[in-house]
């Protein structure tokens, strides 16, 4: 259901203030993601959590885990405590942590794979009528905003 745009001139949409747009478009597209994942009862830290885990099944210890994931939470308020995110998924029991690491189970899989479908649908909607080229020319303008800014333009690993 794509959703047809007014048409400006190019002039005037240059003219836009890029704050105004760019808190608009987080605070709906983070607000699309939360309520899909609190569907699941979980929150963006516990996304990535359950992801990364996923991605290095034993691999992971809690204090090396929450340093990876802690620069993803700036600016979540309040500040996400990794230990209390991590307890959660054990007491749910969709994860399990031995001296090896923290493992994924197959509850904890099951619920990773529901999310993200939710997220799946999600992202076809924020993506819909945004062919794959002007898509990517927009993150590289918002890469390019952020890299003059002496932020960090690189992709997230």
């Amino acid at each position: 259901m794509t959703i047809h745009l007014r048409d400006y001139p190019e002039a005037r949409l240059a003219a836009q203030p890029i704050g105004y747009w760019s808190d608009v478009t987080a605070r709906l597209v983070l607000a699309r993601i939360r309520g899909e994942l609190a569907e699941e009862r979980l929150a963006q830290p516990h996304w990535w959590t359950l992801n990364h885990v996923a991605g290095e099944p034993g691999g992971w210890q809690r204090a090396a885990l929450a340093d990876k994931l802690r620069p993803y939470a700036v600016g979540i308020v309040p500040a996400v405590d990794f230990d209390l995110v991590l307890d959660d998924l054990l007491d749910r029991g969709w994860l399990t942590e031995d001296a090896n690491g923290l493992t994924l189970t197959e509850a904890g899989e099951a619920g990773r794979q529901r999310a993200r479908h939710r997220l799946a649908a999600a992202h076809e909607r924020i993506h819909d009528g945004i062919p794959a080229g002007e898509w990517a020319a927009a993150l590289n303008v918002l890469r390019r905003m952020v890299a003059n800014l002496g932020g960090d333009a690189d992709l997230p690993t």
